[in-house]
Order: C-alpha cells, then structure tokens, then sequence
C-alpha cells in the first residue's frame, strides 16, 4: 500500500514539474516577444524561380512559435481549463512588463548614463503592446478552444489535425491582428505617406504568418513525439487528461 502511495505521489510531482517546464517557457517566450517586438524588421526575402519573394519579420515573431507548442501540450495533458488559466496569467504578465517599463521611465536616472537603449526598448514596448495583448487574447483563447472542439470531433484521434488546425487559425488571428493595431494606433512602421501601404501591410502579415505557418508544420512531429513521451513518463492513458 505504501509502495502505491509513493508511487502516486511521484507521478503527482512529476506532472506538477512538467507543467511548471512548459509555462516556464510559454511565459519566457511570451516576455521576449513583448519586449523585442518590432525593435529590429528581419529582411529575409529570397529569389525563387528568378522571382524576389518578399518575406520581411519582426523580431519578436521568433519566439512566437513555442508558445502554441507549449500551449497546445497543456492542452493535450492537462485540460482546456488549464490551458486557459495560463492565457490569463500571460495577459498579467503583458501588464506587469508595462509597468516596469513605466516605472523605469517613471524614475530618475543616474547623472550622466545614457538611457537611449531603455528608451528605444521601451517605446517599441509601448507601440506593440496594445496589438500584442489583443492579439494575444484572440489566438491563444482561440487555438485552445478550436484544439478541443477538433479534438472532440474527431473523439480523440487525429493528434496532428488538432496541433495544427488550431495553431494555424490562431497564428492567421495573430499575425493580421497585432501588424494592423502596430501600425493604425501606434504608427509602429512609420508607414505614413507609403504608396504601396497595403502591400506593406500584407508583406507583413503574410510574412509573419508563412513563418508560424512552417513552423507549426515542423512542430508536428516534435509534438507527438513529446506528447507521447510525456503521456508515458506522467503515467496518462492515450484519451486522458490530468
């Protein structure tokens, strides 16, 4: 008897552990992209076929992709309600890197440093941060309730149809949302008087997009391969969540 309580409460530990592991990434991931933001515009544009294809990207957006991994995973392991209670805790955390922000800006500085880095960082912050927490809301809230409606339709199977059905609709919501806020509530781009600004525009999106987009394709494989190793190390059957 005391053999299968001990047992137990390995397990118990054991989900508690994994579960810190992947907010732990989800919420760093998570910071990083409010912080870097639009700080640098990453120009990878290539030619293909003798024809230049556009494929321009905040810098930000290199984090994004973990983010519904980690979500998707604690989808998977431990519920909807789970899930969604870590979206909250990174809309606090989107406020509390504002208030840092201000509170440094707030404070006075130190006779003769230079604060132009924390301005620079802070007024990038500043500029994205309404487009990122509403952005944030509608695709994280989003890709976890398209994940289990999908996942009970299809009564639990098809694991690759709801990773990526609902990390592709979520990311569509994301990209279009946070560029558009950016640029028509902070002027982020500094677009004005640009000929071609809905081609800017889109270049962006489609460019932020085409890249959670591949990403979420390549994550199929690293998702079931975890999915399945976590499921056997948290003692999980197949259709079961924590």
């Amino acid at each position: 008897m005391f053999g299968s309580q001990n047992t137990n409460n390995e397990y118990i530990l054991r989900r508690e552990r994994v579960f810190l592991v992947l907010a732990g990434l989800f919420l760093g991931s998570l910071t990083m992209l409010n912080i870097l933001g639009i700080s640098r515009i990453l120009d990878l544009s290539f030619v293909l076929w003798g024809q230049k294809i556009p494929l321009q990207l905040t810098v930000g957006v290199l984090a994004y992709p973990i983010t519904f991994l980690c979500t998707d995973l604690i989808s998977e392991l431990y519920g909807a309600k789970r899930a969604n209670s870590l979206v909250w805790v990174g809309l606090i955390l989107n406020l509390w890197v504002l208030f840092i922000l201000w509170a440094g800006s707030s404070l006075p500085k130190m006779e003769g440093t230079d604060d132009t880095a924390f301005l620079n960082i802070r007024d990038n912050a500043y500029a994205t941060v309404l487009g990122s927490m509403v952005a944030y809301l509608l695709a994280q809230f989003c890709d976890v309730k398209i994940f289990h409606f999908l996942k009970e339709r299809t009564q639990g199977k098809h694991l690759w149809l709801r990773n990526n059905g609902s990390t592709l609709v979520s990311q569509l919501i994301d990209s279009t949302t946070v560029i558009l806020i950016a640029h028509f509530f902070a002027n982020a781009f500094n677009l004005e008087g640009n000929n071609n600004l809905a081609y800017s525009l889109t270049v962006l999106i489609l460019s932020g997009y085409v890249f959670k987009l591949v990403t979420a394709l390549l994550d199929t494989i690293p998702f079931y391969l975890c999915v399945k190793a976590l499921k056997n190390y948290l003692n999980i059957e197949s259709n079961e969540e924590i």
